[in-house]
């Protein structure tokens, strides 16, 4: 319920661009998954731009048009990858789970990347 009225609150100031962060991390499955569904209605209604940081993989694809796979130490955009899926998606979908091997195969090439570099190699 919490994540709800901050949501609302948010929302109240009619902001141009929304930014998430992590907003259903603490939350059970279902809860989430509910969650997720009401914040695409409202993106539905509003038409506003949301920034939604997330380490939960299929959320990005169930949730985004583009997908920024970021670096660590520094924080650095290393690949933008786009969601050309309708409303509503199906996580159990062939293209749904072809784009979320495409964000795991990114995210293992950012890791082998950011080993070598922290690492000296």
């Amino acid at each position: 319920m919490s994540q709800r009225v901050a949501i609302a609150r948010a929302l109240l100031r009619e902001p141009e661009i929304l930014l998430l962060d992590e907003p259903f991390g603490a939350l059970d499955a279902f809860t989430k998954k509910h969650l997720q569904d009401v914040l695409t209605d409202i993106w539905k209604e509003k038409k506003m731009t949301m920034i939604l940081v997330t380490h939960d993989i299929d959320e990005s694809v169930y949730l985004a048009n583009r997908i920024a796979i970021l670096t660590a130490k520094p924080g650095r955009i290393h690949k933008l990858i786009p969601v050309d899926l309708p409303f509503p998606r199906s996580r159990t979908s062939p293209v749904f789970q072809s784009i979320r091997q495409k964000v795991l195969k990114e995210f293992e090439t950012t890791e082998t990347f950011s080993f070598q570099e922290g690492s000296g190699i």
